[in-house]
């Protein structure tokens, strides 16, 4: 391959307009300017809510680390497993990350982020430099890149893994550009980088199951070296490393912790729990029509078509290009490493690009292509930046984790054998650790036997689950989440059964008591006439419309549950809605307007007040919230046919028409609906 081939015949193909030679220098201060920009911005895709819950067992894996002054050999994060002995893969993250909790607590947090961020890709920024890169457009694909790995920004050890997947390509980049530059098939001599990869796999390898994705581009360079006529270089590039492979059994664990990955692709994706992870499925193309997910996945395999067709195929890229595409695309969970992979070579060939089109006149000075630059990078990140679900934020997200639940456990001995989701089980098990008593059932590495998680996933997945999971486990509580998933009925089933009983809700979480051990708390503290689950509220709001004695004590139990936590807009939606079914309109209002204040995109929420108006002779009111309903949770059968009687309340037949025609579509077999419309289309109307 040519020594030309990363930067100067595209240099000299940029057409009418030449871009200053000043613009190739770091001092420039254009480019300064245009590299500050796309640092806020590359900040920005790290700053929104921690929504994610795995942070806590890190955390607390990390605390453990830093008190026991030793990393954990043994099993010390749930009851069923404890003391058994375990693989911690991810222990060089954990102790990392706590010195920045301990000394920022949630800025902290952050301020990991965003040094991973700028770090991962600052370093695919030098790379793409090394190979060529020397405009602004590079600056614009980084920060388009980092809105893709914005989804993979929380605080997991595949931030650091991230961190480290870009120093290896910029040193694997500046020993191929010296190779080029000097036409010589020597290596290993002083100043060659490639010995530091070995430095590299240690600590990967110390830090996150993903290292062996770090042998995929010394591979790719030791190809390239072969077929370029290299092959002293090649030998030298494949003994480090095999160095490196070496130096990677020099963890804590040995063998066992470089075997994990392999495990996990041979045997435990096949496994029921694993396979509903959904973060470990495919790319959903739909699901990303409106991200820039798709922007690297398709941009850079067109660029790199374009680049070798101009200039001649780059084997390195080529094949980290096929290998990092199709493991991105198998799995959502590696979108973060293609992104930091494509920043650094499609920003090179997206430059080079931009090097070969002809440009205005006016465009020649620095100053406005650093403006046009930052356009750019502003017009790319602004959509994201500004998503309604995911805004600009220095907090975690308290509202998905049972704070007072466990306030409640800790201040009335709630203690034994638990059962906890996953999502909620971090949190207990950064409340409670060390306390034993207090461990959650299965931790976020899905730890425990092929048994343990096979019940696990059944439980979530069909009614009968609990059924087989407690007829070989006796649990004393359970601890849920209160969001409940397409397919989990667990909270429904648990409501039906007598042995258990809801003795603490809020909108983060619920806990149950079963009648024994904790028989006590269940008779102090028990819920009579609420549950936990959605389908007895729904049969609650059904019944209390005949029967005033049961309003009574639904009223009390939810005023209980608002009083008992912060997070209370579930409670408060109840009672507008026992208001509304009472004809206490303002007071429905107040207590609607309230859960809208705590939760504004819960379902219902503007549904129950479109009816408050509409029953109160506000059909206008009403059919302004009826649209706010529709623009949260999507149209769904009911919504439509209520926005057709506000209409009609209104005077609007037209609309009235319109609306009843989307609801038969919604539910063609909707006969109320058929009537509605025969009588606007009767005679006189």
């Amino acid at each position: 391959m040519s020594r030309d081939r990363h930067a100067p015949r595209a240099r000299a193909a940029r057409g009418p307009v030449a871009v200053p030679a000043a613009l190739l220098a770091l001092s420039h201060p254009a480019l300064i300017v245009t590299a500050a920009v796309a640092a806020v911005g590359l900040v920005c895709s790290a700053s929104f809510r921690i929504i994610d819950g795995d942070f806590w067992q890190h955390l607390t894996v990390g605390k453990a680390i830093w008190q026991l002054h030793a990393v954990p050999r043994v099993h010390l994060w749930t009851w069923p497993g404890y003391g058994t002995p375990e693989v911690l893969p991810s222990w060089g993250f954990a102790a990392l990350l706590w010195p920045f909790w301990s000394a920022g607590g949630v800025v902290g947090l952050f301020v990991w982020r965003w040094w991973t961020t700028l770090a991962a890709f600052g370093l695919a920024w030098a790379a793409a430099r090394r190979m060529g890169a020397r405009g602004l457009t590079p600056l614009v694909w980084i920060v388009i890149c980092s809105l893709v790995y914005r989804q993979r920004s929380l605080v997991r050890p595949e931030t650091l893994a991230a961190v480290l997947l870009a120093l290896e390509i910029w040193i694997l980049e500046v020993r191929r550009a010296r190779a080029l530059a000097s036409g010589s098939d020597a290596s290993g001599r002083g100043g060659d980088p490639a010995p530091w990869l070995i430095l590299v796999a240690w600590v990967w390898a110390n830090a996150h199951i993903s290292y062996f994705l770090g042998f995929v581009p010394i591979a790719a360079h030791v190809i390239d070296d072969l077929r370029a006529g290299r092959p002293a270089a090649a030998q030298w590039l494949a003994l480090v490393g095999v160095a490196a492979l070496a130096a990677s059994f020099a963890n804590p664990f040995g063998g066992q912790a470089l075997w994990q990955p392999f495990d996990y692709m041979i045997r435990l994706r096949h496994d029921p729990l694993f396979q509903g992870i959904g973060e470990l499925r495919p790319v959903r193309w739909t699901a990303h029509l409106r991200d820039a997910t798709f922007v690297p996945l398709v941009g850079w395999p067109l660029l790199l078509a374009w680049r070798a067709r101009r200039f001649g195929l780059d084997r390195v890229e080529a094949l980290l290009c096929l290998f990092f595409t199709a493991y991105a695309v198998s799995s959502q969970r590696f979108l973060g490493a293609h992104a930091v992979v494509a920043a650094s070579y499609a920003a090179r060939d997206l430059d080079a690009w931009v090097a070969t089109r002809r440009w205005p006149a006016w465009t020649a000075r620095p100053a406005v292509r650093a403006a046009l630059a930052v356009v750019a990078i502003v017009a790319a990140g602004f959509p994201e930046w500004s998503r309604a679900d995911r805004p600009l934020a220095v907090a975690i997200d308290m509202k998905r984790f049972p704070v007072a639940a466990c306030d409640f456990m800790g201040a009335h001995g709630v203690a034994g054998r638990g059962f906890a989701q996953t999502d909620v089980g971090g949190y207990q098990l950064w409340r409670f650790w060390p306390d034993r008593s207090r461990l959650p059932w299965m931790d976020i590495h899905q730890t425990g036997t092929p048994e343990d998680r096979s019940d696990y996933a059944a439980v979530f997945s069909r009614r009968s689950g609990w059924a087989e999971i407690t007829r070989r486990v006796t649990f004393d509580y359970v601890v849920l989440a209160r969001f409940q998933l397409p397919g989990d009925s667990l909270r429904d089933v648990l409501d039906a059964d007598p042995a258990w009983a809801p003795v603490f809700l809020d909108d983060a979480g619920s806990l149950v008591r079963r009648d024994g051990p904790l028989r006590a708390v269940a008779d102090s503290f028990g819920y009579h006439v609420l549950g936990a689950g959605p389908e007895r509220m729904q049969a609650l709001a059904a019944a209390w419309e005949a029967d005033s004695v049961l309003r009574v004590r639904a009223r009390a139990e939810l005023e209980r549950e608002a009083a008992g936590s912060p997070l209370n807009a579930g409670a408060e939606r109840g009672l507008g809605l026992l208001a509304l079914a009472e004809r206490r309109y303002a007071d429905a209002r107040a207590h609607l307007r309230r859960a809208l204040a705590l939760e504004p995109d819960a379902p219902h929420s503007h549904e129950a007040l479109g009816m408050v108006a509409l029953w109160d002779r506000q059909p206008l009111e009403a059919l302004r919230e009826f649209e706010l309903e529709r623009a949260v949770s999507g149209p769904r059968p009911g919504l439509e046919l209520r926005m057709g009687l506000a209409c009609q309340g209104a005077g609007d037949p037209a609309g009235a028409r319109r609306h009843f025609e989307r609801e038969l579509e919604i539910d063609p077999g909707n006969a109320r609906v058929r009537m509605l419309i025969e009588a606007l289309q009767a005679p006189g109307r």
